[in-house]
């Protein structure tokens, strides 16, 4: 008989989730119900917590399609948020008894976004595991840039190039408040570039900040007082993740965001251990965006891989 059960979310359990949260080897605060329920209204929560002996041993943050519970689409990453109790033999168990109770349920595939091991607190990789031995189909592979900060590599003489030309054109860079002039450089960018908008709403990313603030952070690059370029980082324990990168056709020329990360990398975050620039990709992997990971690159990223399977019971 499995030891483990397994529980459907419920807000009553708020504290008790967000506790397991802090508590799990790969948690961040993606996972926390706040940061979750931003946008139920897209997503409508059905999580899962998995209990041994009355105590949470993991978490699955998730919301249903149809007869496909997924992990998560709302997400850069999902799958199992583990505790330290959750062993190999355990984790086995806790997909066992996913195949058992979803089906009973109507859903017959589960989406699974595998949280990058750069991201854990401690090793956590027995979800990749249970998905082999359940012969789980990779679905998307996207490669992201990402700075190990303990060693750095070098920056390329470009990227050098530019930090000495922003000095020169008296590109001044600095945490900021101002999310409205940063908003509005990239959704200027992302439109004439990509005829797309940003992912969050201006109202969502300030309303984000608000909860999270020691989390969410805006560093802006100014130019003669104006707002030419900036970045929005989550930090997740010793690993930074850039969420969004822009600058205007100003900002460009004068080479801001090579000052704005040689200031992230050298300075704001030097004592960190991981630096990640995100993913360059698109159609699930593979379309690489050759320029994109080159200019990330320049700044010493190398590749980490964001895997999501697809496990049919």
């Amino acid at each position: 008989m499995n030891p483990i059960t397994m529980t459907r979310y419920t807000p009553d359990r708020k504290a008790e989730w967000d506790a397991a949260v802090e508590m799990a080897r790969n948690g961040t605060f993606l996972f926390r119900r706040d940061y979750l329920e931003y946008h139920a209204d897209r997503f409508p929560d059905y999580s899962y917590l998995f209990f041994l002996k009355g105590k949470p041993i993991a978490l699955l943050p998730a919301h249903r399609q149809d007869d496909m519970l997924c992990s998560h689409r709302g997400l850069t990453y999902g799958g199992l948020v583990l505790l330290p109790g959750a062993t190999a033999e355990r984790v086995i168990s806790i997909f066992d008894l996913m195949a058992e109770r979803l089906p009973a349920e109507g859903m017959t595939r589960l989406l699974y976004k595998c949280v990058p091991h750069h991201l854990h607190r401690y090793p956590a990789e027995e979800d990749r595991y249970a998905l082999f031995l359940r012969q789980a189909s990779r679905v998307a592979c996207n490669i992201a840039s990402v700075v190990d900060l303990s060693a750095p590599l070098r920056f390329a003489e470009l990227r050098r190039r530019g930090v000495r030309k922003a000095l020169s054109a008296g590109v001044s860079v600095e945490e900021s408040e101002a999310w409205a002039d940063f908003w509005e450089v990239l959704k200027d960018n992302l439109s004439h570039r990509f005829g797309a908008h940003p992912v969050h709403t201006l109202d969502e990313i300030t309303r984000l900040h608000a909860l999270f603030p020691g989390n969410i952070r805006l560093f802006t690059a100014t130019l003669d007082g104006r707002v030419e370029g900036g970045t929005v980082v989550y930090e997740c324990g010793d690993c930074v993740r850039v969420q969004y990168i822009s600058a205007s056709e100003q900002g460009k020329e004068c080479a801001v965001l090579d000052l704005l990360f040689d200031y992230l990398l050298r300075d704001r975050y030097a004592s960190r251990r991981y630096f990640d620039f995100g993913t360059s990709n698109g159609d699930n992997g593979h379309f690489l965006n050759e320029g994109l990971i080159a200019q990330k690159e320049g700044f010493g990223g190398r590749g980490v891989v964001y895997e999501t399977y697809l496990l049919t019971f």
